[in-house]
């Protein structure tokens, strides 16, 4: 998945329900594909993200389970 074909508003969708574990995430900037999945970056740091994970977000929400959240939550990398 390219930059342009990544859903965005999926990853913005993402990162709010992520500030239930962590306030300090912050707002969507920008994003970066990458090898391994997308970086996002917000204002306040940086998160990567599965390209499944996103996908799954896109196409199914609510399988996305509170454990994962919160896992995915912990990896944020503040500025």
């Amino acid at each position: 998945m390219s930059k342009d074909t990544l859903p965005t508003y999926a990853i913005v969708e993402l990162l709010i329900r992520l500030e239930e574990f962590n306030a300090l995430i912050g707002d969507y900037k920008d994003h970066i594909p990458h090898e391994y999945g997308v970086m996002v970056k917000t204002t306040n740091g940086h998160i990567n993200f599965s390209r499944e994970l996103i996908a799954r977000q896109f196409n199914n929400p609510t399988i996305i389970t509170r454990p994962e959240l919160i896992t995915v939550a912990a990896s944020f990398k503040q500025l």
